[in-house]
Protein backbone atom coordinates (compact mmCIF):
# COMPACT_ATOMS: atom_id res chain seq x y z
CA UNK A 1 0.00 0.00 0.00
CA UNK A 2 1.77 2.86 -1.00
CA UNK A 3 0.20 5.44 1.02
CA UNK A 4 1.45 2.95 4.12
CA UNK A 5 4.88 3.79 2.42
CA UNK A 6 4.24 7.69 2.63
CA UNK A 7 2.97 7.39 6.74
CA UNK A 8 5.86 5.25 7.35
CA UNK A 9 8.84 7.36 5.45
CA UNK A 10 6.73 10.84 7.35
CA UNK A 11 6.79 9.03 10.81
CA UNK A 12 10.19 8.60 10.55
CA UNK A 13 11.31 12.17 9.55
CA UNK A 14 9.58 13.52 12.34
CA UNK A 15 11.06 10.87 14.90
CA UNK A 16 14.24 11.73 13.28
CA UNK A 17 13.73 15.50 14.03
CA UNK A 18 13.03 14.65 17.34
CA UNK A 19 15.67 12.71 18.61
CA UNK A 20 17.99 15.83 16.88
CA UNK A 21 16.50 17.58 19.34
CA UNK A 22 18.63 18.47 23.03
CA UNK A 23 16.55 18.08 26.02
CA UNK A 24 16.90 21.91 26.92
CA UNK A 25 15.28 22.44 23.20
CA UNK A 26 12.07 21.54 24.69
CA UNK A 27 11.49 24.33 26.74
CA UNK A 28 11.62 26.16 23.65
CA UNK A 29 8.39 28.54 22.60
CA UNK A 30 6.24 27.77 19.36
CA UNK A 31 4.96 30.39 17.32
CA UNK A 32 1.40 30.92 18.37
CA UNK A 33 0.04 30.60 14.40
CA UNK A 34 1.07 27.25 14.78
CA UNK A 35 -2.61 27.46 16.86
CA UNK A 36 -1.89 25.72 19.94
CA UNK A 37 -2.05 29.16 21.30
CA UNK A 38 0.09 31.49 23.28
CA UNK A 39 3.01 30.07 25.99
CA UNK A 40 3.15 26.71 24.02
CA UNK A 41 6.71 24.83 24.29
CA UNK A 42 8.56 22.04 22.02
CA UNK A 43 7.84 19.80 25.11
CA UNK A 44 3.92 20.04 25.06
CA UNK A 45 3.80 20.25 21.17
CA UNK A 46 6.13 16.35 21.96
CA UNK A 47 3.59 15.68 24.26
CA UNK A 48 0.62 15.73 21.80
CA UNK A 49 2.98 13.68 19.28
CA UNK A 50 2.87 11.16 21.67
CA UNK A 51 -0.97 10.87 22.29
CA UNK A 52 -1.02 11.13 18.40
CA UNK A 53 1.61 8.79 17.87
CA UNK A 54 -0.11 6.25 20.81
CA UNK A 55 -3.48 6.39 19.33
CA UNK A 56 -1.52 4.59 15.76
CA UNK A 57 -2.08 0.95 17.05
CA UNK A 58 -5.97 1.90 18.02
CA UNK A 59 -6.69 3.58 15.14
CA UNK A 60 -5.57 0.69 12.68
CA UNK A 61 -7.55 -1.63 14.64
CA UNK A 62 -10.39 -0.03 13.53
CA UNK A 63 -11.34 1.14 16.91
CA UNK A 64 -13.33 4.66 17.98
CA UNK A 65 -12.76 6.73 20.32
CA UNK A 66 -15.55 5.39 22.70
CA UNK A 67 -13.73 2.11 22.79
CA UNK A 68 -10.08 3.71 23.45
CA UNK A 69 -11.65 5.59 26.01
CA UNK A 70 -8.95 7.79 28.41
CA UNK A 71 -6.05 5.02 27.82
CA UNK A 72 -4.11 8.01 26.41
CA UNK A 73 -5.07 10.88 28.64
CA UNK A 74 -2.27 12.37 30.80
CA UNK A 75 1.33 12.65 30.58
CA UNK A 76 3.00 10.09 28.33
CA UNK A 77 6.29 11.78 28.72
CA UNK A 78 7.23 11.51 32.34
CA UNK A 79 10.96 12.18 32.86
CA UNK A 80 12.10 10.70 29.28
CA UNK A 81 10.43 12.63 27.24
CA UNK A 82 12.47 11.44 23.45
CA UNK A 83 12.26 8.06 24.94
CA UNK A 84 8.84 7.38 25.66
CA UNK A 85 8.04 9.16 22.58
CA UNK A 86 10.27 6.64 20.37
CA UNK A 87 8.83 4.19 22.40
CA UNK A 88 5.00 4.96 21.43
CA UNK A 89 6.63 5.63 17.64
CA UNK A 90 7.99 1.78 17.71
CA UNK A 91 4.30 0.88 18.67
CA UNK A 92 3.05 2.94 15.56
CA UNK A 93 5.62 1.90 13.56
CA UNK A 94 5.07 -2.00 14.08
CA UNK A 95 1.44 -1.38 13.92
CA UNK A 96 1.79 0.11 10.51
CA UNK A 97 3.52 -3.02 9.39
CA UNK A 98 0.76 -5.48 9.66
CA UNK A 99 -0.11 -7.98 6.68
CA UNK A 100 -3.60 -7.51 7.36
CA UNK A 101 -4.26 -3.77 6.87
CA UNK A 102 -7.16 -3.34 4.57
CA UNK A 103 -6.65 -0.07 2.75
CA UNK A 104 -10.77 0.07 2.37
CA UNK A 105 -11.63 -0.15 5.72
CA UNK A 106 -12.47 2.52 7.85
CA UNK A 107 -10.65 4.58 10.49
CA UNK A 108 -12.60 6.72 12.74
CA UNK A 109 -10.22 9.80 13.43
CA UNK A 110 -11.96 12.75 15.71
CA UNK A 111 -12.70 14.70 13.00
CA UNK A 112 -14.38 11.96 10.65
CA UNK A 113 -14.07 8.74 9.29
CA UNK A 114 -12.13 7.60 6.26
CA UNK A 115 -10.40 4.54 4.25
CA UNK A 116 -7.35 3.68 5.61
CA UNK A 117 -5.39 4.82 2.34
CA UNK A 118 -6.95 7.93 3.00
CA UNK A 119 -6.44 8.17 6.62
CA UNK A 120 -2.09 7.37 6.02
CA UNK A 121 -2.37 10.41 3.85
CA UNK A 122 -3.58 12.56 6.65
CA UNK A 123 -1.03 11.06 9.44
CA UNK A 124 1.21 11.66 6.92
CA UNK A 125 0.83 15.25 6.18
CA UNK A 126 0.50 16.15 9.83
CA UNK A 127 3.83 14.09 10.61
CA UNK A 128 6.02 15.49 7.47
CA UNK A 129 4.89 19.31 7.84
CA UNK A 130 5.77 19.44 11.50
CA UNK A 131 9.26 17.46 11.06
CA UNK A 132 9.89 20.71 8.66
CA UNK A 133 8.86 23.25 10.96
CA UNK A 134 10.09 21.90 14.15
CA UNK A 135 13.58 21.71 12.52
CA UNK A 136 13.39 25.02 11.34
CA UNK A 137 12.39 26.69 14.47
CA UNK A 138 15.32 25.37 16.13
CA UNK A 139 18.17 25.54 13.17
CA UNK A 140 18.20 22.15 12.67
CA UNK A 141 19.68 20.90 9.49
CA UNK A 142 16.86 18.87 7.91
CA UNK A 143 14.72 17.90 4.27
CA UNK A 144 12.07 15.95 3.68
CA UNK A 145 13.20 12.83 2.78
CA UNK A 146 12.82 12.61 -0.84
CA UNK A 147 9.76 9.77 -0.92
CA UNK A 148 8.19 12.22 1.69
CA UNK A 149 8.32 14.75 -1.09
CA UNK A 150 7.29 12.64 -3.91
CA UNK A 151 4.30 11.23 -1.36
CA UNK A 152 3.29 14.94 -1.35
CA UNK A 153 3.16 15.34 -4.86
CA UNK A 154 1.31 11.94 -5.47
CA UNK A 155 -1.48 12.23 -2.37
CA UNK A 156 -1.61 16.23 -1.44
CA UNK A 157 -0.61 18.73 -4.14
CA UNK A 158 -3.84 17.13 -6.08
CA UNK A 159 -6.03 18.10 -3.10
CA UNK A 160 -3.85 21.00 -1.81
CA UNK A 161 -6.98 23.86 -2.94
CA UNK A 162 -9.45 21.54 -1.01
CA UNK A 163 -7.69 21.31 2.07
CA UNK A 164 -6.76 25.04 2.16
CA UNK A 165 -10.67 26.07 2.41
CA UNK A 166 -10.64 23.92 5.10
CA UNK A 167 -7.59 25.17 7.00
CA UNK A 168 -5.20 22.71 6.88
CA UNK A 169 -2.90 24.92 4.47
CA UNK A 170 -2.02 28.75 4.74
CA UNK A 171 -2.19 30.81 1.00
CA UNK A 172 0.53 29.52 -1.44
CA UNK A 173 3.72 31.75 -1.96
CA UNK A 174 6.05 32.24 -4.37
CA UNK A 175 8.69 29.50 -4.60
CA UNK A 176 11.91 31.05 -5.95
CA UNK A 177 13.82 30.73 -9.33
CA UNK A 178 15.52 27.54 -9.76
CA UNK A 179 13.55 26.06 -6.83
CA UNK A 180 14.10 22.18 -6.03
CA UNK A 181 10.90 19.95 -5.92
CA UNK A 182 10.80 20.86 -1.44
CA UNK A 183 11.35 24.01 -1.52
CA UNK A 184 8.72 24.13 -4.25
CA UNK A 185 6.17 22.24 -2.56
CA UNK A 186 6.63 23.94 0.75
CA UNK A 187 5.69 26.95 -1.37
CA UNK A 188 2.20 25.15 -2.89
CA UNK A 189 1.61 25.04 0.82
CA UNK A 190 2.31 27.85 1.93
CA UNK A 191 5.53 26.97 4.34
CA UNK A 192 8.53 28.22 2.56
CA UNK A 193 10.13 31.08 3.92
CA UNK A 194 12.89 32.92 2.58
Amino acid sequence: MRQRDFFLMSDAALRDVINMLDLDQLSTPIPADWGFGEGYTLRELLGRHAYDEAWVPDVLALKSAEEVGTRWDGDLLGDDPIGSYDELNDAATEAAMRDDLDPAATVHFSYGDFPLAEGFVHLSVYRAFQAWSIAKLVDLEFNLPEGVVDGMYDDVVPHVDEWRSMGVFPPEVDAPDGADRETTLLAKVGFWQP
